[in-house]
């Protein structure tokens, strides 16, 4: 492997045909950037997954080379902002939907994409938490600006919290010291991971249709982060308490929201939006230095570790929704 010719998943759709293969290339076929970078790690992610697949809706140009998701050791910077060997990551921006990714055993990024790695944080930890250990965080800290304090121990929801997103949220909220979680699952199995995590009550999915279009329920949660959308989250809505906050931050059930202004102009409901994709760059040292400080939370995590070449199966797993806590792509030998 050398980085005029290495290995990379590509996706690519030729005359309606769509193919995802691993492939050898050169750094030809990589986006334009100043950054070259030995990719050590990546993560597999929900948008991975949609990337990688036939009418996913997220790669709009092909060939794409997936991952949302890298660290890595810098191999060039043609702007001399970063030293050769030096530990960086790539969380998000467009790498693996508009600008090659992660899933490559080379990477070619902007250097404003680029975060060096803090002490007392790895090139594995970073993926363990990568987009979806961002999104957590964010989450988490929206709902801390909007009243959550663990003295009070409100209750907290968090929904796919047998997920990536969910069962870091659920790990970073019982660090924290919040002690009245409610993970939401879907399939009995995934109880023994959420509970690991941290969980202290577990909800099936199906409790929280509890009729067709409510417009306002018993108040049950005070926080909820949700990670589903679609149906769920239009559901649980009128069930939040009265001054209490919803962090929206996933589409894996659908991306319409069908609900009224009750819970909003009766209750006083927040309802707060969660990106990391271009948050500033600021916020995402800011927590990935807490992540290597305060929050680092990464025993009692369920992650799987699998190799380059099983990338497929990790994603199909992804798809058949029987995929569990985080999965890192050990990309170097």
């Amino acid at each position: 492997m050398n980085e005029q010719s290495f290995r990379a998943w590509v996706v690519d759709e030729v005359e309606g045909q769509h193919t995802f293969s691993l492939k050898s290339i050169d750094r030809n076929q990589l986006s334009e950037g100043e950054v070259l970078i030995k990719v050590h790690y990546s993560s597999l992610n929900y948008k991975d997954m949609l990337a990688s697949s036939p009418k996913g809706g997220v790669i709009r140009n092909y060939p794409m080379i997936p991952g949302i998701d890298l660290s890595g050791e810098v191999v060039e910077d043609s702007t001399g902002t970063y030293q050769v060997g030096q530990l960086v990551a790539v969380i998000g921006y467009g790498a693996g939907v508009s600008h090659t990714g992660g899933l490559s055993e080379f990477a070619r990024v902007p250097k404003d994409w680029v975060m060096p790695l803090p002490e007392g944080l790895t090139s594995k930890e970073v993926m363990m938490m990568g987009t979806a250990g961002l999104t957590a965080a964010l989450a988490v800290q929206a709902l801390l600006r909007h009243g959550m304090r663990v003295e009070e121990q409100p209750a907290i929801l968090v929904t796919g919290a047998s997920g990536g997103v969910g069962s870091v949220a659920v790990r970073l909220l019982r660090a924290l010291g919040f002690s009245n979680v409610t993970a939401l699952i879907r399939k009995p199995y995934q109880e023994a991971v959420v509970r690991t995590a941290g969980a202290n009550n577990v909800m099936d999915a199906t409790e929280v249709f509890i009729k067709e279009n409510p417009l306002l329920l018993k108040e049950k949660f005070d926080f909820i982060i949700d990670n589903v959308g679609g149906e769920v989250a239009t559901h649980l809505i009128p069930q939040v308490s009265y001054g209490g906050s919803m962090a929206l931050c996933g589409n894996a059930g659908g991306i319409q929201l069908n609900t009224t202004v009750l819970p909003f102009i009766l209750r006083g409901v927040n309802l707060l939006g969660i990106d990391s994709v271009n948050i500033p760059r600021a916020d995402r040292r800011a927590v990935l230095d807490r992540f290597a400080n305060e929050w680092h939370v990464f025993d009692e995590l369920t992650v799987d570790e699998v190799g380059f070449s099983d990338v497929a199966d990790a994603l199909n797993q992804l798809k058949q929704g029987t995929h569990v806590g985080r999965t890192v792509v050990k990309v170097i030998e």
